[in-house]
């Protein structure tokens, strides 16, 4: 997980999450991955449009988004 994570962050790539919250909630979200510190991720989040920080042990999926443009 941390590899994608770094490859999303060096490549500027949006990605979509499933996240356990601390209230023991699932929540999907769409991230644009800033930064790793430690145990956390640092992140711009568009569901909520504002930054986010995860940890990442609470992260049970990730995918990289893929934006189709239209032709």
């Amino acid at each position: 997980m941390i590899k994608e994570l770094q490859r999303a962050i060096s490549q500027h790539q949006h990605i979509q999450i499933i996240y356990l919250g601390g209230d023991g909630n699932t929540s999907q979200r769409i991230l644009r991955p800033v930064e790793i510190a430690g145990d956390r991720l640092k992140v711009y989040c568009l569901t909520r449009r504002a930054p986010r920080v995860f940890n990442i042990e609470n992260i049970l999926a990730i995918q990289p988004v893929v934006i189709r443009s239209a032709v």
